[in-house]
């Protein structure tokens, strides 16, 4: 009978080995349960609220008809003219009783009545009133717009977003149509002075381009995308940008769907300081928290995209203080008449 012998060389490297790998793996452990405290503590989330989270649909949100809907204002943030009117506005609907949900967009050259300007000057008249009014002023005029209730309000600080984006690892979106920017502003260089031989302004400007299809994107290529607005073509227009940016919106909902592919024990640390510079709303924690665990647990085939562009169109800007603006073709029912019939679809 052949009997080898374990060398007690070997078997010393190898209970060494065993007890490195356990110590490795007690002190991930260790660590990740201590920055899930941390962010359970920073964030305000009481174990109450996480189990709700966990195990049922979260706390009971304000609807109307079945439906809560969100506004989700972007502005430029930074020390730029202009930093606190609303690039961005959505409107986030969310269905109880169909799991679905529906992400509109608002041009925001539409004329409002309501403030004899555009509507994405409501944030910027509300904050010159009184700190939180700019939320307030933007929901009453999003309301006029879409013709429903708007429950909570959401501002992404665009200053941030890319840090947000870079948090969870990238997002992979879909591009539907390749564009070419040429004059996309260099961060930075949007007040500088270029020089005589450059009459045009060149030097503050880069070229960008996307080609159709998915792309994984990082904090700044997702700026990009979303920011871009003199593409030749349709893709130069306010209608196309208000498209790209629902698609972003849908890679994040993709993104924060799939955890085990970007949580990490610093992610979680690090997150409630993030999301509380980027981010701004009159929402608590806990609404908040609802609000984002029903959105993520909607499959993609089930959030609707609507516009209704078409059915906007451009009067003489004398008419509008001078203004470049968008009215309704007819009249504000029609407009709310279809994007009601779009929800219902």
């Amino acid at each position: 009978m052949d009997i080898r012998k374990r060398s007690p060389t070997k078997t010393r490297v190898r209970k060494w080995m065993a007890l490195g790998t356990a110590l490795i793996v007690f002190v991930f452990i260790v660590f990740g349960i201590f920055s899930i405290v941390r962010f359970t503590q920073s964030s305000g989330l009481t174990p109450g609220l996480i189990g709700k989270l966990i195990f049922d649909d979260g706390i009971e949100l304000a609807a109307s008809s079945g439906r809560t809907n969100i506004l989700i204002l972007g502005i430029g943030g930074g020390n730029h003219e202009g930093a606190d009117l609303t690039d961005t506005m959505i409107v986030l609907s969310l269905s109880a009783s169909t799991k679905s949900a529906a992400l509109v967009s608002i041009p925001r050259y539409i004329w409002s009545d309501t403030l004899k300007d555009k509507v994405n000057t409501a944030y910027h008249y509300g904050e010159e009133k009184r700190t939180s009014d700019g939320m307030i002023l933007s929901r009453v005029v999003a309301e006029d717009v879409i013709g429903m209730p708007i429950h909570y309000a959401i501002l992404i600080d665009f200053s941030g977003f890319q840090e947000m984006i870079d948090l969870i690892g990238g997002i992979d979106v879909n591009v539907s149509s390749a564009f070419t920017d040429s004059e996309y502003p260099i961060p930075g260089k949007e007040q500088d002075t270029c020089p005589p031989d450059d009459p045009t302004n060149r030097c503050v400007y880069e070229t960008v381009h996307f080609d159709s299809g998915r792309e994984h994107m990082d904090g700044a290529r997702a700026l990009i995308y979303v920011r871009s607005r003199h593409a030749e073509g349709e893709e130069g227009s306010d209608f196309a940008r208000s498209r790209r940016q629902q698609d972003v919106l849908v890679a994040v909902k993709e993104k924060i769907m799939h955890p085990l592919t970007w949580v990490t024990p610093y992610r979680l640390s690090v997150m409630p300081e993030v999301l509380d510079r980027v981010i701004d709303t009159d929402m608590n924690i806990g609404e908040l928290a609802t609000v984002v665990r029903k959105y993520v647990k909607i499959q993609e085939s089930a959030v609707s995209k609507i516009a209704f562009d078409n059915l906007l169109t451009t009067p003489a800007p004398y008419q509008y203080n001078g203004l470049y603006v968008l009215v309704p073709i007819e009249d504000w029912d029609t407009i709310h008449s279809y994007i009601g019939s779009q929800l219902n679809e």
